[in-house]
């Protein structure tokens, strides 16, 4: 048999949840790092996403 043939049952089940399971987590330590890159930001860009860039002309 070839290791392309699908499966199925219980073993394809329980196989695809630690799939899955691996990727959320994944996902989430990735999201947890870019959230913590953006809290360290002393600019008023990173704190507020809807910013625009300050100009003389906006501080007035």
């Amino acid at each position: 048999m070839s290791s392309n043939t699908p499966k199925t049952g219980a073993k394809a089940a329980t196989e695809r949840e630690a799939r899955l399971k691996a990727a959320l987590k994944s996902n989430l330590a990735r999201r947890k790092q870019q959230a913590r890159a953006r809290g360290t930001g002393k600019t008023a860009s990173h704190a507020d996403p809807t910013a625009g860039p300050q100009t003389d002309k906006n501080k007035g």
